[in-house]
């Protein structure tokens, strides 16, 4: 078949079909640990390496800057997961009776 036939139905063209579909990158978002005064370290880097699948040192690192600098980057994922991992981190800080805050932001 021509190409130039490709979106040409018996009565012209489709109104509005580009020859070339056009893909968009997902928008990502990063999520972020929150500090406070009452979660463990200990709790935190656990929540990292079961939710976040981190290493120990990765988890270790990460929680430093949460008690450091106030908060630390988890990771950057698509809108679903980041949305998932929040709930995640919050149905185990809950269970845990941990005040452990978590969010995501558009990256």
């Amino acid at each position: 078949m021509n190409d130039d036939r490709r979106h040409e139905t018996p009565f012209g063209e489709m109104p509005g079909v580009d020859s070339e579909p056009r893909l968009e990158e997902p928008r990502m978002f990063r999520v972020v640990l929150h500090n406070d005064h009452y979660t463990t370290m200990d709790f935190v880097v656990e929540v990292l390496m079961k939710v976040f699948h981190k290493t120990a040192s990765e988890a270790i690192k990460i929680m430093l800057d949460v008690h450091r600098k106030g908060a630390g980057v988890c990771g950057v994922y698509t809108y679903d997961i980041a949305a998932t991992k929040v709930a995640q981190v919050h149905h185990m800080a809950k269970k845990d009776e941990f005040p452990l805050k978590c969010s995501y932001e558009e990256a």
